[in-house]
């Protein structure tokens, strides 16, 4: 949670080429700004600013604390590169880079404003359980991008409901990166964990040395199984304690095909060898023909299903 001495920047402040209009969203590590260009289009913008170590406390600069400015700029230098990164990415499935830039001793990440709704949001507006073949479309999609940061040698780090978008086209586009904040988390205590209990990979919580594509196949399984449950499952590191987590093939049966479950379930082990080595296996496991359920839907889930009929998988954008 950001501290309440820190101060966003206020709407209507002109930030280069940018004027802000709100804040979207703020965190231990950023704020996020709705803003808008010289021509008058959306964008969404990143602030670089983890607030244990930072402060704007007035004006627009950012201020690191005098014990921090080495960690600080540690991780400008991170969010910096993953910048520069992802804004060679041009994928349909990830959220665009537009620019990025350093102001106010901070750097900035201007990214395509996306209009839809969240996975999280959708999942708790349905009325019956995520329809199957919903689950398989966007997940499938969502790993064409995937394939694309893994090969650009990235992490995401944060896959989570929250951070799925789902445009009003219905194709999802994943969001927010973790990478840079997982950089700080390796050097210091002092910054607030960057995983999302109940979604991060075992790994991420004792050896990040581990980490791989894997890691983030962790976090689609979980993401799968919340649309099941609308829930997030239990955390990893409890789960290595005392696993509680009732296995999808159990949770599901009846109403999803024995085939998604064991995906999911195999996404959730917590050895990383026992998981999908690559996204690419995975979605050629999602895209597999989907048997049907021996539980006969409602009328409810054949009017949701019927709005969202799989569509083909493209190869790039």
């Amino acid at each position: 949670m950001s501290s309440p001495n820190n101060l966003a920047l206020p709407a209507g402040y002109q930030l280069q080429d940018y004027e802000i209009r709100k804040v979207l969203s703020s965190g231990g590590f950023s704020f996020v700004y709705l803003a808008r260009d010289q021509d008058n289009k959306t964008v969404a913008i990143k602030e670089y600013l983890p607030t244990s170590i930072a402060l704007r406390t007035n004006g627009a600069t950012v201020l690191p604390n005098a014990d921090d400015v080495a960690l600080f700029r540690h991780g400008l230098k991170c969010f910096f590169d993953e910048g520069l990164s992802l804004a060679k990415i041009d994928h349909k499935n990830i959220v665009r880079v537009l620019n990025f830039f350093r102001a106010n001793d901070t750097v900035y990440m201007v990214m395509q404003y996306e209009r839809g709704k969240s996975l999280q949001d959708y999942i708790l507006g349905q009325v019956d359980s995520v329809p199957e073949q919903f689950i398989r479309r966007v997940f499938a999609e969502l790993s064409n991008g995937l394939r694309e940061v893994h090969t650009h040698k990235l992490l995401h780090l944060d896959i989570k409901p929250a951070n799925i978008y789902i445009r009003l086209d219905g194709s999802p586009v994943l969001l927010d990166f973790g990478s840079a904040r997982q950089a700080l988390n390796e050097n210091t205590s002092k910054i607030s964990p960057s995983y999302t209990p109940g979604f991060a990979s075992p790994e991420q919580y004792y050896d990040r040395k581990l980490l791989g594509p894997w890691s983030d196949i962790y976090s689609i399984g979980a993401t799968m199984y919340s649309c099941l449950t609308r829930s997030s499952p239990p955390a990893a590191n409890q789960r290595i304690k005392n696993d509680l987590l009732i296995p999808a093939v159990k949770l599901g049966k009846d109403q999803y095909s024995k085939n998604l479950l064991e995906i999911i379930d195999k996404c959730l082990s917590l050895d990383y060898l026992e998981r999908p080595q690559s996204v690419f296996s995975l979605q050629k496991s999602l895209l597999k023909s989907t048997p049907k359920p021996t539980k006969k839907p409602s009328l409810m889930n054949k009017i949701v299903y019927a709005l969202n009929k799989p569509r083909s998988i493209s190869k790039s954008s």
